[in-house]
């Protein structure tokens, strides 16, 4: 059937990854980034240190829960720069099983063909800060073309697919006028912010930096909506 993609990692259940559902989660290896505080930096990095997992064991596993699992969520790493993603979503698709696809909007082609073939039900964009090109290369840890992220943005605000919006917050990158410039850049749809973990970040020195403390978090929130 083509291509076949590399999955270096499995997570039977998950309540948390798509919300009001419960999906298992596929992690696809890599990325074109370098976001500082990525905690799954060791897919980013060094991704031949974890296992290869056959998807005919996932396929059976999901089917073998059918009735618990709604679905599952294709994340990484980076999902549309792995050869053999399209093939992937297509065998999900032939078992039936709806996928919610992780995705930091780069390769907007990729994302283009799999909303036109319907080989994702949901979509979950990153968007790493206001989209400049210095606040949004300083986010991901190298020079990123925003046109790309823009093109990414728009055809998810016109998608058929169900679409969430996310953003990592991290004390050092973002402000409330931060996270105001980017709730602009999505009008009619919300935007997840999700608070900064230190633990694991894929630059040493963002492991040191304290997060936001819940309730300055929860007040930031609140003056951004």
């Amino acid at each position: 059937m083509g291509e076949t993609t590399s999955i270096k990692g499995f997570i039977e259940a998950s309540f948390l990854d798509w919300p009001g559902k419960v999906a298992s989660i596929v992690f696809l290896p890599s990325c074109n980034l370098r976001c500082p505080y990525c905690h799954n930096s060791g897919l980013v990095l060094t991704p031949d240190n974890f296992e290869e997992i056959p998807i005919d064991g996932i396929l059976s596993g999901i089917k073998k829960n059918a009735g618990f699992i709604d679905g599952v969520v294709v994340t990484g790493g980076e999902p549309t720069i792995s050869k053999g993603l399209f093939e992937l979503l297509e065998r999900f698709r032939l078992s039936d099983i709806p996928v919610k696809l992780d995705t930091n909007g780069t390769m907007p082609e990729a994302l283009e063909r799999i909303l036109e073939r319907g080989l994702a039900s949901a979509v979950a964009m990153d968007i790493k800060a206001p989209l400049t090109p210095k606040e949004y290369s300083r986010a991901a840890g190298r020079e990123v073309d925003v046109t790309a992220i823009k093109e990414s943005v728009n055809l998810l605000l016109n998608a058929r697919a169900e679409v969430f919006f996310r953003t990592t917050v991290v004390p050092v990158l973002h402000d409330e006028s931060a996270i105001r410039r980017i709730i602009r850049e999505i009008p009619g749809h919300s935007l997840v912010l999700q608070n900064f973990r230190p633990e694991d970040a894929l630059d040493p020195h963002y492991r040191k930096m304290l997060p936001f403390e819940p309730e300055d978090f929860e007040k930031l929130r609140g003056n951004c909506f």
